[in-house]
């Protein structure tokens, strides 16, 4: 979070030096700007490296056993859900495939189930498009 923190500062002092929207709050001039917070991107990034992973983009040796399928027969939801693993220690809690189970069993149907990574893109903003955290990076995701 300390990291993320002085990245946004920089990107806050970068949008003060825009003369037109210099008086907006930090959301504000993100919006008109149409730039999302550094953690709206990581998020972003892991849900698109999520679909390129569920979809075998990649080499399956090298991904298999990074994320497991939910073995439930009939999940609410769309039919991608995530196995969410248990994790004791923060090193854990925090990793990839743990971090990202949330955020993609909370999507709809139509976004995990885009035919290409650019629909999935486009979809996956549609679907976030009110996310606080978007403008506000010490916010979560709403899931």
């Amino acid at each position: 979070m300390k990291d993320i923190e002085a990245i946004e500062r920089v990107q806050k002092r970068a949008t003060k030096e825009i003369k037109q929207i210099r008086h907006l709050s930090y959301c504000d001039r993100l919006k008109k700007l149409n730039l999302p917070t550094l953690r709206y991107r990581l998020h972003r990034g892991d849900m698109i490296e999520v679909f390129k992973i569920l979809h075998h983009t990649y080499d399956s040796d090298v991904c298999e056993g990074i994320l497991k399928l939910s073995d439930n027969k009939k999940p609410r939801g769309h039919s991608l859900k995530l196995h969410a693993q248990q994790s004791r220690l923060d090193v854990r809690k925090f990793s990839f495939a743990v971090r990202v189970v949330n955020p993609l069993n909370s999507l709809p149907e139509e976004v995990v189930t885009a035919p290409s990574v650019q629909a999935f893109e486009a979809r996956l903003d549609k679907a976030w498009n009110d996310q606080p955290l978007k403008c506000r990076y010490k916010e979560d995701l709403i899931l």
